[in-house]
């Protein structure tokens, strides 16, 4: 079990009581998650992989706290880069709670179709090497959120939004202490690297298993009903003005439904790395029209783990489409 004798993860301010905590999925810069401070009581909403376990602690205890202030756990979904170390978590902070979407809380319960599952996406060795080992969460630790529910942290008011599209069992936190949405993936990626005179560059997660195009507009018009001043992104920090950022966002969704439809009559062997390389040759072009000075190589390794699962997702997402059809 790690410990709060642990070195603290790289983290940063990046609002009133909000920090952005570096979790070391891959690479530094890739995957975050964040800690919400009020007086002396906390909340993390995503928690990185078993693996980030050590240094989420450390940072708790940089901060002058322990794991005892803990009050919530609130994973934005099940996908490990956002949940995988919830079950950890939870077991070295003995006051909290467990907040997530009703689809996602029984495989935190029991997460052994989870693990099965991210198993068959990753290989068994890389989900070992990458992501640890899931503790399951105890049921009675466990609240399956309602949409609009909010929940107090000592007087900061967290409210659970339901939002679909990126997966079914997504949710965003709107903090009203900082007026910003804690947004998982349905904001979209924004990579720093990528950020240029135009501002960040966003573009959509097709990450298997339930992308669905139309479900996620209308998740956005729910978030941006909340007028937040700030996104949180897992993947990746603070993205200002969301409201003036959105728009590409929208086309990105669209866009990667449209380059999958373009393959739906391929065979199914080849029609994955088909979409590969057209969703390649669109993200690179779309990063070059925002302004993207970065040589392609260093862009292709950037994104080189979402275009693989963005491919693997828009396939099981034309599979569903064919067997809804038939």
């Amino acid at each position: 079990m790690p410990t709060a004798d642990s070195a603290a993860a790289r983290y940063q301010a990046v609002a009133d009581g909000v920090f952005c905590i570096e979790t070391g999925l891959y690479r530094d810069g890739l995957a975050a998650c964040y800690l919400i401070r009020e007086r002396d009581r906390l909340a993390f909403v995503d928690t990185g992989t078993t693996k980030s376990m050590p240094g989420l602690l450390g940072v708790i205890k940089d901060l002058g706290l322990t794991p005892e202030h803990v009050d919530y756990v609130i994973p934005t979904h099940v996908h490990l880069d956002h949940a995988g170390g919830a079950g950890t978590l939870m077991a070295a902070c003995p006051n909290a709670t467990l907040i997530t979407h009703p689809k996602g809380a029984p495989h935190l319960i029991d997460p052994a179709k989870l693990t099965a599952g991210a198993s068959a996406v990753y290989g068994e060795d890389a989900f070992a090497r990458d992501f640890g080992a899931l503790a399951p969460v105890p049921e009675a630790r466990v609240i399956a959120a309602n949409d609009g529910q909010t929940f107090d942290l000592a007087g900061r008011q967290l409210r659970f939004i339901h939002t679909p599209g990126h997966a079914n069992h997504h949710g965003c936190i709107f903090d009203e202490g900082s007026s910003g949405l804690f947004t998982g993936d349905t904001f979209g990626i924004s990579y720093r690297e990528f950020d240029t005179a135009t501002g960040p560059w966003l573009f959509a997660p097709t990450t298997p298993v339930a992308f669905d195009p139309d479900a996620w507009q209308q998740s956005l018009d729910r978030m941006l009903a909340f007028e937040p001043v700030a996104a949180f992104l897992t993947h990746y920090c603070r993205i200002d003005a969301p409201a003036r950022q959105v728009d590409q966002l929208r086309r990105s969704v669209r866009d990667l439904a449209t380059i999958a439809l373009e393959y739906a009559d391929e065979p199914q062997p080849a029609r994955k790395d088909r979409i590969k390389d057209a969703i390649t040759a669109h993200l690179l072009s779309d990063a070059r029209a925002h302004g993207c000075t970065l040589d392609e190589p260093h862009m292709r390794e950037l994104l080189a783990v979402d275009l693989e699962l963005n491919a693997q997702g828009l396939e099981v997402w034309l599979q569903r489409r064919e067997k809804r059809d038939r």
